[in-house]
């Protein structure tokens, strides 16, 4: 079993140029960056999961993307000013509410000709929600 998932890197370089179907940034903010990202698609990857706070450059995603963590860290905030306490149940039925509005604030905002903009429509949504405040 070890053999048939080993996976060998160069001692010294970051791991973006090598070939995977997922690709799962977690140690640091602006990890992965834009030709990093590029490496990645060029490499055959079809899903990028962070596994840290905005482990990549704006440059790399989209601002949909960074949403996860961002709520996440805003419902642990939440749960410490008001002295709760989640169960883990509790907290992914919230976020799911949030990327479930994400996503369609960003079809809302972003869809023109059959196809969604991400980056357009999570920028429209949050100049909109400024802007009726």
């Amino acid at each position: 079993m070890r053999n048939r998932w080993a996976q060998s890197t160069t001692q010294g370089k970051r791991p973006w140029h090598l070939k995977a179907d997922i690709a799962l940034p977690c140690a640091t903010q602006n990890e992965l960056e834009l030709e990093d990202a590029k490496n990645l698609i060029r490499n055959g990857v079809i899903a990028v999961v962070e596994g840290a706070n905005m482990p990549t450059t704006m440059e790399a995603t989209t601002e949909p993307i960074n949403a996860g963590g961002v709520a996440v860290s805003g419902l642990e905030m939440t749960q410490d000013a008001m002295r709760l306490g989640w169960t883990a149940e509790e907290v992914d039925k919230k976020l799911h509410e949030i990327m479930n509005s994400i996503h369609s604030a960003c079809v809302k905002y972003g869809t023109e000709g059959g196809k969604t903009n991400y980056v357009n429509g999570a920028n429209i949504a949050g100049f909109v929600k400024v802007a009726e405040r």
